[in-house]
């Protein structure tokens, strides 16, 4: 009997920017009676289907996009004998369509640290329950990822996971309400024992994998004074500290690492806390711009951001800190005209934004946005190859739609083509070779490039694009990038490298982290990034 964690894609490039951290987060909480777990990250390669033996139990973690291809690995890995149990974002909102499509045993909802051992445990009994309930742990119960399972050579980043949950409420965004609104943040001391462990394997570029990395924001404490509220204003106080605390712990380790995150805008407010990023080497960040006009943001829920010349501004801010801006923009919203495109790529070129990332509008489940789609549709739904268009991820990829909800004056095709003129405008070898200027090196500067080039390949070609020979040339293009790419992120192991001594006690990395989450009842984390 072998445990097996697939992360299932329809796509295998060979080489993954980022490791899928779930994967190796639930191989610490499998219980070692079980032995070590398979681990199987299809962005790499397919499955092979005779890998699975009957007794087997096979882990799978879906999220909206790959629902389609994990069930089809659970029915593959159920006809060959196997215990099925699914996790994830997508798991938990549809737990019995995973029950159905996926011929699930069993199904994991919330975070699955502390559950997955139980799961496990009931399916070696041969009495499995339909549902694990792993609901929403602290911070302090997070599980450091068993990283020796991990085959260093075929990922560029790894990740480390330092708090779930985000305060806002944007209408296109799922974490709010499936991690929540109140931010849950491990111990800075469990973090950067994390990351010396992969700095010692060679990793020196790390994602952290966080929905907000940026908690409390000035305002938040703002309105907590005026309020007199002191107990909410000593809870903030106290998990801004900690971000401080992680920051400066992060300063301390060799220079020649890079970290990004994920926040929101209104960072570039907080001067502070910007510089503290830059000395703790978070060299960029996933900024939610979404869109560049008042009309668009209120149409999201976000109104809280900048919009024209001010938003230029801001953005501008992150870079004069010395953070670089992965800019992300959401086109198809009913405020969107034709010129919105120009508009918008113009402002991300304006504001110095280094990287950018331009989505088309989908109505991700768990979202406001989907809730008050499915209801307009509920009376008369359009149907696609036998399937609701409210169950998209249903349909096979070949046909499924780029584009769900209708727009009130321009067609899903126009939306697209215009979409991906803006990534090819944004991604041009001109204007990539004038942003790459930033590295301090050539080395880097090619670096720069080359990824730049797979991010468009990855997200633009195979994702916009309708026309399968496109899709097939950029997959082949985004395989041949990501291995150059791979060579350049390479960096020399430091096995010498000593972590800090804390003076409180912390669970250790490795063997002894791996048993403690075996030899009791453990939650599982199923979920790695938001679906935004």
């Amino acid at each position: 009997m072998r445990v097996h964690l697939v992360n299932p894609s329809d796509n295998s490039f060979g080489t993954a920017v980022i490791t899928p951290r779930w994967l190796f987060v639930l191989a610490a909480a499998t219980p070692r009676s079980a032995g070590d777990p398979i681990l199987v990250d299809e962005s790499l390669e397919q499955i092979v289907p005779e890998t699975i033996q009957p007794g087997d139990i096979v882990g799978i973690s879906v999220h909206t996009g790959n629902a389609l291809r994990g069930y089809a690995v659970g029915r593959m890995a159920r006809g060959r004998g196997a215990w099925v149990i699914y996790g994830g974002i997508h798991a938990t909102l549809f737990p019995e369509e995973a029950l159905e499509h996926g011929d699930a045993h069993s199904v994991v909802t919330g975070d699955g640290d502390i559950v997955w051992a139980k799961a496990v445990g009931d399916c070696l009994a041969g009495q499995p329950e339909r549902i694990y309930a792993g609901g929403r742990i602290e911070g302090s119960q997070f599980l450091p990822a068993r990283w020796d399972l991990m085959a260093p050579e075929k990922y560029m980043w790894a990740s480390v996971q330092t708090t779930r949950g985000c305060p806002k409420h944007c209408s296109f965004c799922s974490v709010w309400r499936t991690d929540g609104q109140k931010p849950r943040q491990r111990k800075f001391q469990a973090v950067v024992d994390e990351i010396v462990a992969l700095r010692r394997l060679g990793f020196r570029f790390i994602a952290l994998a966080d929905d907000n990395f940026y908690p409390v924001t000035l305002t938040d404490l703002r309105q907590a004074r005026e309020q007199n509220n002191a107990a909410k204003l000593e809870e903030l106080t106290t998990l801004r500290s900690d971000r401080f605390q992680l920051m400066e712990e992060l300063a301390k380790l060799p220079k020649d690492m890079v970290f990004f995150t994920q926040i929101t805008m209104e960072a570039g407010e907080d001067g502070e806390f910007l510089d503290a990023m830059h000395r703790a080497n978070i060299k960029g960040a996933l900024v939610g711009v979404e869109a560049v006009t008042p009309e668009g943001l209120k149409a999201v829920f976000k109104d809280w951001n900048c919009s024209g010349d001010a938003l230029a501004q801001r953005l501008q801010m992150f870079k004069t800190h010395g953070v670089h801006v992965l800019g992300s923009f959401i086109f198809g919203l009913p405020t969107d005209r034709p010129a919105t495109f120009d508009a918008t790529v113009e402002m991300a070129l304006r504001a110095g934004v280094t990287f950018a990332q331009f989505v088309m509008m989908t109505p991700f489940p768990g979202t406001v946005d989907f809730g008050r789609w499915e209801k307009e549709q509920s009376q008369n739904p359009a149907v696609v190859g036998g399937v609701p268009i409210t169950r998209y991820w249903m349909i096979p990829t070949e046909i499924r739609p780029k584009m769900f909800t209708p727009h009130p004056t321009m067609s899903s095709d126009e939306i697209r083509e215009r979409t991906q003129k803006v990534w090819d405008r944004f991604y041009t070898w001109g204007a990539i070779w004038k942003r790459s200027a930033c590295t301090p090196t050539l080395r880097a500067r090619l670096g720069f490039i080359f990824l730049s080039k797979l991010y468009r390949q990855m997200y633009a070609g195979t994702g916009i694009s309708t026309d399968s020979a496109r899709r097939k040339k950029s997959k082949r293009w985004a395989r041949w990038t990501a291995r150059q790419c791979k060579k350049l992120f390479k960096a020399r192991p430091m096995p010498e490298l000593e972590g800090p001594k804390w003076d409180i006690g912390l669970p250790a990395l490795g063997q002894a982290a791996f048993e403690g989450a075996g030899g009791r009842e453990m939650d599982g984390l199923f979920a790695v990034l938001p679906e935004n």
